[in-house]
This record gives structure tokens, sequence and C-alpha cells, in this order.
């Protein structure tokens, strides 16, 4: 007699009580696999699909954000670059327009300066030629006194002045 549970000597014999005991038990466990795990490992992959998307959404906004911020980033280097440039050129100017108004003080000043220092010269020049005739008027009365033997009144000597004045005058034009 043949026992159920053992296997035949030849492949090719089919047991049937292993066979139908076989499915039973895989029908079972697919069953129950089927009530138990299977919700489990669908909440578990539909969580992860969530999880992936949600994080997709989140790269594509991040990446969207880091886009608007490269751009406003960009604009705003645009923006300092020009507004550099513009207060470069600024400073150039006025640099420009302080060293004209510099120049035109200093040439101001000095053509002052010049003007006064002739100005000095001319009264300096005029003082020396008065202190000259007064001096030489002096020498010529005492020379005049002792060659005619007396003293020139006040009036003869200022017309005496007056006279020798007006001839170095004409004499140094």
């Amino acid at each position: 007699m043949m026992n159920p549970f053992i296997a035949s000597d030849s492949p090719f014999d089919i047991n049937l009580l292993t066979l139908g005991t076989s499915i039973v038990v895989f029908v079972i466990f697919l069953l129950l696999a089927m009530k138990f795990v299977w919700p489990h490992l669908l909440k578990g992959l539909d969580d992860r699909d969530q999880k992936l998307r949600d994080d997709l959404e989140a790269a594509e906004e991040a990446s969207q954000r880091a886009k608007s911020a490269l751009e406003e980033y960009e604009q705003e280097l645009l923006s300092a670059r020009t507004e550099a440039g513009e207060m470069i050129a600024k400073a150039r100017n006025d640099a420009k327009a302080a060293a004209e108004e510099l120049r035109a003080n200093n040439t101001r000043e000095l053509t002052e300066l010049k003007k006064a220092a002739s100005n000095e010269i001319e009264a300096a020049k005029k003082a020396a030629i008065g202190e000259l005739h007064a001096e030489a008027s002096s020498l010529a009365v005492a020379i005049a006194s002792k060659v005619l033997g007396r003293e020139v009144a006040a009036a003869d000597q200022q017309a005496l002045i007056d006279e020798s004045l007006a001839k170095l005058t004409r004499s140094s034009k």
C-alpha cells in the first residue's frame, strides 16, 4: 500500500492529497495575506508614492524659488553695477568740476596777487621817488644856500621842489 504523504519514486506521479493540501494551504495563506498583509503593503506603497509626489512638488517649488531668486539677484546685480557706474561717472564729473573750480580760483587768486604785488611795487616806487625827490630837493636847497650864502625861503623851496619833480617825472616817462 502506498503512503499518501510520501513522494513516489517517479517524478511524474502526482499525489493528489499533497497537491490538494498544498493548494488549500496556498489559498488560505493567500486569503490571510490579502486580508491582513496586503492592505498594509498597499498603504505603505501609497504613502511612499504620496511622499515622493510631495517631495517632487517641493523640489519643483524650490527650483522655481531658486530661479526667481537668481533672476532677482541678477536684476539687483545689474542695478548695482549700473548704479556703481553712474556713481563713478558722477564722481569723475564732480572731481573734474572741483579741479576746474580750483584751477579758476587759483588763477583768480594768482591774478589778484600779481595785481596786488604790482600795486605794491608801484606804490613803493612812487614812495621811493618821492623820498628821492625830497632828498634831492633838500640837497639842492642846501647847495643853493651855500652858493647864495643865504637861506632859501619855504615858498621858494617848495617852488623849486615842484619844478624839480615835474622835470623828473617828465624825464622818467
